[in-house]
């Protein structure tokens, strides 16, 4: 997050598990010296928790001012930019340990990285993205609402990608609000106080970033793919078992499920049926005990026997009679 300075800090009391820090780089200097003096006062006021990052301005120009809160392992910074042009990276020991999320507020923020291009955040937009890799940005009169979180819960939903939607998004919304709210009580926060806010705040932009997978990033649809696929096998049996049931166990919307599954040419319904089909084939190879069309049809959540028989039929030659009877039955596909 290269967006910040620092003048003086306030501390609440020790010891301190929130606190907020006004800072300004706009005093003169060269632009590396206002970078600089920055970077000293970030580990003075925010402690080495919370790493400075790497930046390289690229103008003769470094105009940032803010005013930054933390809460156990979080800051929430208002940012506001007269002048950034430069690269981020970050420090080796520190590597891709924190996400960082952008919301513009005002004029735009623009972000480019190598094999991920160019990216511009207008104002009432976001942007979330893991730190780590050289990225670019150029913020000229700019003022944003800068998250700081450790990646260690959140890169699995990232990977390497800008993530980018409206802030008009209930879920953004609903993380905007909490975001007001810890910076007016984060002075007062005890020490639970403050975990309960930074968990929180983890939960929300989980929230958010669920619904933002696999339509932008069709590689991840094979991983929701297969946690879907895995509780789906765990439930075949239960009547409440649907896209609806699946997507709202796994965090994400019906359309991105159904999104997923196409990626991967499939369709949820489709491998309902065909798990369920397989459970009940299993069933009438039981020596003993076996039970009727009309009670597998039931217990595998068929409408009738008619629709079970037929289903059945189509996926495997034969009818649930037919196959039942036959001396060296087809082993059919078995998932």
């Amino acid at each position: 997050m290269p967006k910040e300075g620092g003048a003086t800090v306030t501390v609440p009391y020790e010891p301190c598990f929130s606190r907020r820090s006004d800072a300004d780089t706009t005093a003169p200097g060269t632009a590396r010296a206002r970078f600089s003096r920055f970077w000293r006062s970030w580990e003075e006021q925010l402690g080495r928790e919370f790493p400075a990052p790497d930046f390289t301005p690229c103008s003769g120009e470094f105009e940032i001012s803010a005013r930054a809160t933390t809460v156990h392992d979080a800051v929430i910074a208002d940012v506001r930019s007269g002048s950034l042009v430069g690269t981020q990276a970050v420090s080796p020991p520190h590597g891709d340990q924190q996400v960082v999320m952008h919301v513009v507020r005002h004029n735009a923020w623009r972000f480019t990285r190598p094999k991920r291009g160019d990216h511009t955040v207008p104002a009432g937009h976001f942007m979330l993205q893991r730190n780590g890799p050289p990225t670019f940005e150029e913020a000229l009169h700019t003022e944003a609402t800068v998250l700081l979180l450790p990646s260690s819960s959140l890169s699995h939903l990232i990977g390497d990608r800008f993530i980018t939607g409206p802030t008009s998004a209930a879920e953004v919304r609903l993380l905007l609000g909490h975001l007001n709210l810890v910076r007016q009580n984060a002075p007062d926060l005890t020490r639970t106080g403050a975990l309960a806010a930074g968990n929180a705040l983890l939960e929300l932009v989980m929230g958010v970033l669920r619904q933002h997978p696999d339509s932008t990033e069709p590689q991840l649809a094979p991983a929701l793919v297969q946690a879907a696929k895995d509780l789906a096998d765990s439930r075949l049996a239960d009547p409440d078992l649907s896209p609806a049931m699946l997507a709202r166990e796994l965090g994400v919307s019906v359309r991105t499920l159904y999104r997923a599954f196409a990626a991967v040419e499939e369709t949820v319904a489709g491998y309902v049926r065909r798990r369920r089909l397989h459970r009940a084939r299993l069933e009438l190879l039981a020596p003993v005990g076996r039970l009727s069309v009309t009670e597998l049809a039931a217990r595998w959540q068929f409408a009738d026997s008619s629709h079970f028989i037929r289903a059945f039929k189509s996926e495997y030659g034969l009818t649930p009679a037919e196959f039942a009877r036959t001396p060296t039955r087809p082993g059919g596909n078995p998932g």
